[in-house]
């Protein structure tokens, strides 16, 4: 078993869910301890600064060995999963020699995948891949990053005739919550650019995601018994309703794609008192963003005029931008990992991330942070996996961006 698999069992094992519920810094003392074991595990194969901050992210160095000045490249990934799907006692298990056919991951319960359900599993005809057993998430996103990091950097420490620049390591809790790099500390990183080792298949080259903001509508009804509400009554679940119907049905996630904005409607509760909505906004385009923004508004605005002044509350908070604006200026550290993807016969798939990454975050805090590809698919799900080649290769790439860095 190669080292990179080896790490990477071992750390699904670990629940590391984040909790946007908490108001802490990690969010759950289960990332901490996950990051401490990291912190340990980096200081054992010879990186002597490993260590955890007061705020749960892991920082370590690995010193250049060159006798010039050449670029500090940092790698980060993130330590924590979804909270949406069973994160507990991951079962992963490894499908041999792939052959085509449907995949059964716990025949008791009758889980299974299949080509006609996911046709991409036909690219891994004749591989090993790592699946779930179908009751749990996998956590390849984004423990794949930190194994593939790891198992590269000791690469480094076992061959010091290779010629290396400074390489900083990061790994970040929080990401799935998008709290992932409140508390980073740029300066003490030290890189001059980065990458996130938080991306899917074999040649992504990520550096374009969304304009993200959450919104909260909060709807003030009126109350009356149902015998003599006439004129009365103000149903805050009807109005909520009632908010989300103005919202156009061909811009939710299920009808877009590629650059297509949206809004995804996350949580709707409430009685006839009192309710609320949840939205996330996304769009890659700045205008269309802030459009998307005042077109929540203007709902509440005109709702207010039909139910009275403060039945709507329209509250938005921005998360994050498209990194491209601060990636455009910098183009040749994406060039960098294209031309190291090419040298290992990788094909570069340059493709809108229809998300946001720590690196998305890191580059508006002047860290320019694109994202490369882990390997794995259908990522917070119980069918996620991951084929064991494409982590061999996120390794490989890893080993030939230092390369071209040096030269």
């Amino acid at each position: 078993m190669s080292k990179v698999v080896e790490r990477f069992l071992n750390y699904v094992r670990v629940d590391t869910a984040s909790d946007a519920n908490s108001p802490s810094q990690p969010s759950t003392y289960r990332q901490v301890e996950f990051g401490t074991a990291l912190a340990a595990e980096m200081r054992a194969i010879g990186l002597t600064d490993a260590h955890i901050d007061e705020h749960g992210y892991v920082y370590a160095t690995l010193p250049g060995n060159v006798d010039r000045a050449v670029p500090t490249i940092g790698f980060i990934a993130h330590m924590d999963v979804v909270a949406d799907v069973p994160s507990a006692n991951v079962k992963p298990q490894i499908v041999l020699n792939y052959d085509g056919g449907e995949i059964v991951l716990h025949a008791e319960l009758g889980h299974k995948m299949t080509p006609q359900d996911y046709p991409e599993l036909l690219n891994y005809i004749g591989q090993d891949i790592i699946t779930t057993d179908g009751t749990t998430l996998l956590g390849a996103d984004n423990k794949a990053g930190i194994a593939e990091i790891l198992t590269a950097v000791e690469h480094l420490l076992m061959h010091p005739e290779i010629k290396r620049g400074p390489i900083r390591i990061a790994f970040t809790p929080d990401e799935e919550i998008a709290r992932g790099t409140i508390k980073f500390d740029v300066a003490k990183f030290g890189a001059d650019f980065a990458y996130t080792l938080d991306g899917g298949e074999v040649g992504g080259i990520e550096f374009e995601t969304f304009n993200a903001a959450s919104a909260k509508i909060a709807i003030k009804g009126r109350n009356i018994h149902p015998g003599a509400a006439k004129n009365k009554m103000k149903n805050a679940l009807l109005m909520a309703m009632e908010f989300n119907a103005m919202l156009p049905a061909a811009e939710r996630p299920g009808h877009t794609e590629n650059y297509e904005g949206f809004f995804h409607l996350t949580e709707l509760r409430g009685s006839p008192e009192q309710a609320e909505l949840k939205y996330i906004v996304r769009d890659h385009s700045r205008p269309l963003f802030e459009a998307r923004k005042a077109r929540l508004q203007a709902i509440g605005e005109y709702l207010n005029g039909v139910y009275g002044e403060g039945s709507f509350t329209v509250a938005l908070v921005d998360s994050y931008y498209n990194m491209e604006e601060k990636i455009r200026p910098v183009l040749h550290i994406v060039e960098l990992a294209k031309s190291a993807m090419r040298e290992l016969d990788i094909v570069p798939v340059t493709s809108p991330v229809r998300g946001g990454t720590d690196g998305a975050r890191l580059s508006f805090m002047e860290l320019p942070c694109p994202n490369v590809f882990t390997g794995g698919h259908n990522y917070h799900g119980t069918h996620e996996y991951i084929p064991i080649p494409s982590m061999e290769k996120a390794v490989q790439v890893i080993l030939k961006i230092n390369e071209l860095n040096c030269r």
